[in-house]
């Protein structure tokens, strides 16, 4: 049986920084909200729901759906324009794809994802994607995880995930699947290595190390 793999996104195969942070300085400046709130306080929220980002940053509870569907419509106008693919994401993809199954398990939307791996060329390799709207509760809960491999149909023993957060690890840790962590994205090394002691720069060294456990 060949193994699976699900890869989260930003920070692990794709850098949309730019894209995020404009997007959400837009809708702050659409509801002229608080102008104190900076990049650094944004992307440390990266990984998490929108909704969850917008709490985190001080937005009233009573105003995150409106800011988030502004950034929603926004982020999807620029969203292919102003992502890049991390370095070694697509061989990464391309050598997973020779030993595994691959899905994508993220907390972005999963329709803007889409457009994204598909205006990349690369949605062809994935079997599954599960974005925010596809589940009820989102990494760290183990639902988005276990969704892909329901969908997968998939042994529990043959899926690994690889993420570049916390978020990622405790994912897979509550679904009961191996993760490899990468220092490629948002976490550092030292919140990384609080929950975990497999990782790696990239996602392909990620790949490579999964292949050797064959």
């Amino acid at each position: 049986m060949k193994k699976i793999i699900l890869f989260d996104l930003d920070g692990t195969l794709i850098d949309s920084t730019e894209a995020i942070l404009e997007s959400f300085h837009h809708s702050l400046r659409t509801h002229n909200t608080d102008r104190s709130i900076n990049d650094a306080m944004i992307t440390s929220q990266i990984g998490h729901t929108l909704e969850t980002m917008f709490a985190g940053v001080g937005v009233h509870s009573d105003l995150i759906e409106s800011h988030v569907a502004v950034y929603k419509r926004y982020y999807r106008e620029i969203s292919c324009q102003k992502t890049l693919l991390l370095p070694n994401a697509t061989e990464a993809i391309k050598e997973a794809a020779t030993f595994a199954r691959l899905g994508i398990v993220t907390t972005k939307t999963g329709l803007y994802s889409r457009e994204l791996m598909e205006h990349f060329g690369l949605m062809e390799y994935f079997e599954v994607l599960i974005g925010r709207e596809h589940v009820e509760n989102p990494k760290p809960h183990p639902e988005p995880i276990l969704k892909a491999i329901e969908q997968m149909r998939g042994g529990m023993a043959s899926v690994w995930m690889i993420g570049d957060t916390r978020l990622d690890i405790e994912s897979s840790k509550r679904a009961g699947i191996e993760c490899v962590a990468v220092t490629s994205g948002y976490d550092k090394l030292e919140q990384l290595i609080t929950l975990t002691d497999i990782i790696k720069n990239d996602a392909l060294e990620a790949v490579k190390y999964i292949a050797e456990r064959l």
